[in-house]
Formats: C-alpha cells, structure tokens, sequence
C-alpha cells in the first residue's frame, strides 16, 4: 500500500510553515517533504518533524536565487563554490531530520550547450560525493516546460542515461508522474522501466495538479502499478489543492487507500 508523504510547500498552507508538520500528522501522513527548509534554522525544523511523529522523505538542495527565478545552478559552472556550499548546508539540515534523499535541481539552461552538460555532471559527482559520504542519495527529476520554462533536466531518457553514465550508487531519479505525463505520457511504462533506478516518486493530477483522481490518468491503477512493481518508498504528494487542503484529501479514500480522515 503507498505510503504519502504531504508536499509542505502546496499543502496545508493554510497554517504556517511550522505548524504544517502537525497539521500533516493528525491527517494520516506518516511522512512529509517540501521544497526547502532553509529559511528556519535546523533545529526548528527537526522540533516541527519530531513533535509530529514524521519522517521527512524529501527537500531540495539550495536552489540560488529562487525569487529572482533562477531554479538551481547546478549546470552553470561559474557557480560551482555556491553550489558546493549549498549541498554543504543541505546536508546540515538532512542530519538534523535523518533525511536520506536530497534533490539537486538542474537550474536553467541548455542541453545542447556542452558547457552546460558538462558542469552538470561535475555538479552531480561533488554533490554525490559529499551526500555519500553523509549517507544520502542524490535525486536528479526531470521537470516539464510548461511549469518550468527553459529548465536544464527536461527529458527523462536523458536523465537515466546520465545516472547510468555517472554510475555513482547514490545518484537515482525522481519520478514525477505529473512531469512524465506531460513530458512523455506512458507513465505505467516508464515506471516499469525506470523504477530500478528511481529514490522517490510524486504524484499530482495532470493537467491541473489538483488532488490525484481528479484528471486525465488513472491515479488509483498508477499507484496500485507501484505496489505490484515492489516500489516501497514514500510517493510524494506534490499538488495543489483545488480549494483548501482539508476537504480535499477525501481523494485517499476516493482512490481506495486507508488512512484518509473521517
């Protein structure tokens, strides 16, 4: 049976950051994840995580300049010290809430400059290195153009191909079936394919990343697929609640899974 995880960053926005984590808890999440920690100090997020009864599934690794709209800068060389001492103050806060899994974002750019492709990679082995030596894997998720224009990882084929060329143990994908949908379709497929090599998975409605089964897939066969293929990991919850986050996690039971309130 799948195991959610709450996406702090979309869900239970009604109450601070903070106070999500128990918001999370007393709705039947056993796990959480969000986009970044780091405007708390780590021990307030450890407080909020461990008063909750959660185990923290996921958060992003340093991203730049997010409201300036840059989405990582992994690919772009001339940022190599920042990157490396984001990696080194996410694994602060991976330490601080026994995280095992830490997401590296592409950052914009382009695939077909090899300047670029080339300081991905090089980004990817010092952020593995140091993740490894901590414990952690490092995630790699190809994002789709309509939410995120000019986005560097873009292309799951590209993505496996690169874990594969890279053969670092702790460097695995990030399946997000909202992405795959729109970058590729054939989602049951391509979890099929990929899920050897894939750390977390997320899920949210396509096209409007509303509730799961409110779309155009098949979200209960999607996840009842994970199940059969022996995925045994937490499935993130990455969605936009189409009112407020309450009324609609009636979607659990709706799809035929416990842990839903009553």
């Amino acid at each position: 049976m799948p195991r959610f995880a709450a996406n702090l960053t979309m869900m239970f926005t009604e109450w601070p950051f903070l106070e999500r984590f128990q918001a999370a808890a007393e709705n039947n999440f056993p796990a959480v994840e969000y986009l970044f920690p780091y405007a708390h100090r780590p021990e307030q997020v450890r407080a909020a995580l461990v008063g909750a009864g959660l185990q923290q599934a996921l958060f992003n690794a340093p991203p730049g300049e997010w409201d300036a709209g840059e989405r990582g800068i992994a690919c772009h060389a001339e940022r190599r010290a920042e990157f490396e001492a984001g990696i080194r103050q996410a694994l602060i806060y991976a330490q601080a809430t026994n995280l095992r899994r830490l997401h590296v974002m592409s950052g914009l750019g382009s695939r077909e400059s090899p300047a670029q492709r080339a300081a991905y990679e090089d980004s990817l082995r010092l952020a593995c290195d140091l993740a490894g030596a901590a414990g952690l894997d490092i995630l790699i998720e190809p994002i789709n153009a309509r939410n995120m224009p000019g986005y560097f990882l873009n292309d799951f084929a590209y993505a496996a191909a690169l874990i594969e060329t890279l053969a670092r143990p702790n460097l695995k994908l990030q399946f997000d079936i909202y992405h795959r949908q729109i970058l590729h379709g054939d989602v049951l497929t391509g979890l099929q394919t990929l899920l050897p090599i894939t750390g977390h998975v997320q899920i949210a409605a396509v096209p409007r990343r509303h509730e799961p089964g409110t779309g155009e897939l098949d979200d209960a066969a999607i996840l009842h697929a994970l199940d059969a293929l022996g995925y045994d990991g937490f499935v993130g919850c990455e969605y936009n609640p189409e009112s407020s986050t309450l009324p609609g996690l009636t979607w659990r039971q709706k799809l035929g899974f416990p842990g839903a309130p009553t």
